[in-house]
């Protein structure tokens, strides 16, 4: 499976134990990384001066980016990130230039998402940690959590490069997780309580791999009344 894995980390801080995040977007982009499945690491920031990069990415320098994840889907690199159309392609689409807004939405729907097909097929997602751990692969940075992202990018050089680690492994684990899935064909994973989960994700697939948001919504959903909503990934499409 070709793709480039796409994962970013906001600018604005959240206050302590706040869970809806879009009470506060616009929440601005600190940094983003980009890794191909040939390998090519790409970290995306804003300009230095003063020995610092800049506190967010300017709207043409979203747009530039934007730009390079078109361009190498139409050369048969699709965006491939965990929870990206309900997160990440929401954020890229709020801080890009205008006239973006619907390349990104196209590039949303056309991208590959195994957190949002677990949703289509399981009902809900895991973590992209609890699945990393679940397929025996390399996860997230220990001890890094991106809400941690920018208040460390508020502190300094020093801080804002163990930001650039961490987004860059955080590529490198969704990565690794779609890359597992593929071998293994399956996920099961130890539940908050301690637990190996009795029924495991078994993904459905297309020549070969996951697939993409577009073809999940054509997945027929599961039986429970608890499912989480498919529609709700996708509102930020009609603001």
């Amino acid at each position: 499976m070709r793709y480039v894995a796409f994962d970013l980390e906001i600018a604005k801080a959240i206050p302590d134990g706040e869970t809806d995040w879009d009470k506060h977007r616009p929440l601005g982009i600190s940094c983003a990384a980009t890794l191909t499945s040939d390998g090519d690491l790409k970290l995306w920031h804003g300009k230095e001066s003063g020995g610092v990069y800049a506190e967010k990415m300017t709207p043409a320098e979203v747009g530039r980016l934007a730009e390079y994840l078109q361009e190498l889907a139409r050369g048969g690199y699709p965006a491939l990130s965990w929870n990206g159309l309900g997160f990440d392609f929401k954020v890229l689409a709020d801080e890009a230039a205008a006239g973006y807004t619907n390349q990104i939405h196209q590039m949303a729907m056309d991208h590959i998402d195994p957190g949002f097909q677990m949703v289509c097929q399981k009902g809900y997602m895991v973590g992209l940690d609890t699945a990393a751990q679940g397929l025996g692969v390399e996860g997230k940075t220990e001890g890094m959590r991106g809400d941690l992202a920018p208040v460390m990018w508020a502190q300094g050089r020093e801080a804002q490069e163990k930001v650039l680690r961490y987004v860059a492994q955080d590529v490198r684990a969704t990565a690794n997780v779609a890359e597992g899935l593929i071998k293994q064909r399956w996920l099961r994973w130890i539940t908050k309580r301690g637990y190996v989960t009795k029924s495991p994700w078994r993904p459905t697939f297309k020549a070969g791999r996951l697939l993409t948001v577009k073809e999940c919504l054509d997945l027929p959903g599961p039986d429970l009344e608890w499912a989480w909503s498919r529609a709700s990934f996708m509102e930020w499409m009609m603001d």
